[in-house]
C-alpha cells in the first residue's frame, strides 16, 4: 500500500489555481458595466451624505450600503428597488413600533 504524497501549501495554492483557469471566465456587458458605475456613483454619494445624520437606523445602513461596494463584482446584484431601498435606508427613520397598551 503506498503512502500519498502530501502538498506543502504553496502546492496547494498552485493546484487552486489550475482548477480555477478551466472555467470559463464572465463577461459583462457594456450596458452592465454603466450601470454599476452609475450605482458606485450613487452609493458613494449616498455614503457621503448620510456622515451627518443620527440615529438607531443609521449605522446598520451605512454598514449595507458598504457591503454592497464590497460586494460589487459578484454576479448577484440587488433589482433596482432593492438598490433604491438601500440608498434611501440612512435618511429614512423606520416606522415606530405600537405598544398594545392603553394608558389613561
Amino acid at each position: 500500500m503506498a503512502i500519498p504524497a502530501k502538498l506543502t501549501p504553496l502546492q496547494q495554492i498552485e493546484a487552486r489555481r489550475n482548477a480555477t483557469k478551466d472555467k470559463p471566465s464572465r463577461v459583462i456587458s457594456e450596458e452592465e458595466k454603466a450601470t454599476r458605475r452609475e450605482r458606485v456613483v450613487k452609493a458613494k454619494d449616498a455614503m457621503a451624505r448620510s456622515v451627518g445624520t443620527k440615529g438607531d437606523h443609521v449605522a446598520p445602513a451605512r454598514a449595507a450600503l458598504k457591503a454592497y461596494l464590497q460586494r460589487l463584482n459578484e454576479p448577484k446584484q440587488p433589482d433596482d428597488s432593492q438598490f433604491e431601498a438601500l440608498l434611501e435606508a440612512p435618511f429614512k427613520a423606520p416606522p415606530k413600533k405600537r405598544d398594545n397598551e392603553r394608558r389613561f
